[in-house]
């Protein structure tokens, strides 16, 4: 593939989370299909490969300030699904609150369902308050977290691959519609999970649901070079993206993979206009949306260091932090990529807060569609990812300008695709499809 693949986040009212404030704005769109399925067909005919949706299930104590995630990204992703014809569908799942058949069974039919468009974006859920909507007394450790990841993925891939390319026969003469011989249970007992198997329904067009992964942590990024197919991460300096993209490919080739099986979609929140002028004055009408004072303290809590220790406008140097990443850091990789940020040089709490559109870590991106259209193809260039998921600034006004005035740039350039190139979200990414090894195990009984 010359070009880069491109996903397009549906967060509403965007990444900037306090966009709801504006004049224009409709403080009720996260909850409005209609004003999904807008967005979905804006993408589909810019031909981007996936829309993708975050998720946490539990509601956050933000919601005072700003609306959550609210819907269900698969119910929500399934209705898209179905008034498109080409776009891929990432919707976020949480393997430490979800069960490995249940993840396995759904997203194998969303793969039917949605003729090879279905991609699962794993987390393990970073919300301590989820514990209490599942019957647990409080919410497990990173440690633990990922240790289950590593378990439920196993169990997963292995569910998805329980049945033989053969294994319908659907001879109406004899009757026989299947050999169960070629139907294979798993029969796992683990640490966390026992699960018999198999599916009740094979395969899908992809042969499996393409699977994402978004954990920057050490256990996180072992999860991606085993399991996952795009791996969804963050960077605030090109030599960041540069050196994470070589390490998640270099665990690839570890895990006994090619390192071409997993691809890096580097997220960027974009905020566009006609001229530089004019998308700076937007950028400053959403900066004045945040609540700073508490950005503030979110942000040195997740850095390791006191909340009272710095004001706004105190300039933080990377001799300031503590060793390492906190251990109870929300993000590792937001960690990361911000002191990649303060080893260039100090920057103040506002600074980086404005930086990563009121804190959500990745990088603001804002100017011209030129503009903007020349940043990512540097990157990209330099070899900082396979590709980008766009994360509009404000998602009722970036998402159409990026459809509409960057994407025709690219395509100019030959970045990426003037009409879809495969079927399958699979087939567009570049991925190989899934070779399924004869499994070892009896067929279910006849």
């Amino acid at each position: 593939m010359s070009g880069f693949h491109l996903a397009l986040s549906l967060m509403t009212p965007g990444h900037f989370r306090h966009a709801w404030r504006l004049p224009h704005a409709d403080p009720l769109a996260y909850l409005d299909i209609g004003h999904f399925q807008r967005l979905a067909r804006i993408a589909e005919e810019a031909k981007i490969d996936a829309v993708f949706l975050g998720d946490a299930p539990a509601l956050g104590g933000e919601i005072e300030e700003a609306p959550g995630t609210g819907l269900d990204p698969l119910v929500l992703l399934g209705n898209l699904a179905a008034i498109t014809t080409h776009l891929g569908v990432i919707a976020t799942s949480s393997t430490t609150y979800n069960s490995p058949y249940n993840l396995a069974r759904r997203f194998q039919t969303l793969d039917h369902v949605t003729r090879g468009r279905a991609a699962v974006n794993v987390v393990t859920t970073g919300t301590p308050a989820a514990a209490a909507n599942f019957g647990l007394a409080e919410h497990p450790g990173k440690e633990t977290r990922y240790r289950r990841a590593h378990e439920f993925l196993d169990v997963v891939t292995r569910l998805w691959d329980g049945w033989e390319p053969d294994a319908i026969v659907a001879d109406k003469q004899s009757g026989r519609y299947a050999d169960p011989s070629r139907i294979h249970r798993i029969d796992h007992v683990g640490e966390f999970f026992s699960v018999a198997g198999p599916l009740p329904v094979g395969p899908g067009p992809q042969g499996r649901p393409v699977v994402v992964q978004a954990g920057g942590s050490e256990g996180g990024l072992a999860l991606a070079g085993r399991f996952a197919d795009v791996v969804f991460t963050v960077a605030q300096t090109r030599a960041r993206a540069v050196a994470f993209r070589d390490d998640i490919r270099r665990r690839a080739v570890a895990a006994g993979r090619h390192p071409d099986d997993v691809k890096v979609s580097l997220g960027v929140v974009v905020l566009i206009a006609a001229t530089e002028e004019e998308a700076r004055r937007r950028e400053r009408e959403l900066y004045a949306t945040l609540p700073i004072e508490r950005l503030t303290r979110v942000l040195l809590r997740n850095l390791g260091l006191p909340e009272d220790g710095f004001g706004p406008d105190d300039p933080i140097g990377v001799g300031d932090l503590p060793g390492s990443i906190p251990g109870d850091a929300f993000s590792a990789g937001f960690g990361a990529s911000t002191r990649a940020l303060l080893a260039e040089g100090p920057r103040t709490p506002r600074e980086l807060v404005q930086r990563s559109a009121g804190g959500s870590g990745h990088r603001l991106l804002v100017g011209s569609a030129e503009q903007v259209a020349d940043d990512l193809q540097a990157w990209f260039e330099a070899g900082a990812a396979d590709g980008f998921t766009v994360m509009p600034a404000d998602t009722a006004v970036d998402l159409e300008s990026f459809a509409r005035l960057v994407v025709p740039i690219l395509q100019e350039r030959g970045l990426f695709q003037r009409e879809y190139s495969h079927p399958t979200l699979r087939g567009r990414l570049g991925l190989r499809f899934p070779v399924r090894p004869r499994a070892v195990t009896d067929g279910v009984p006849a």
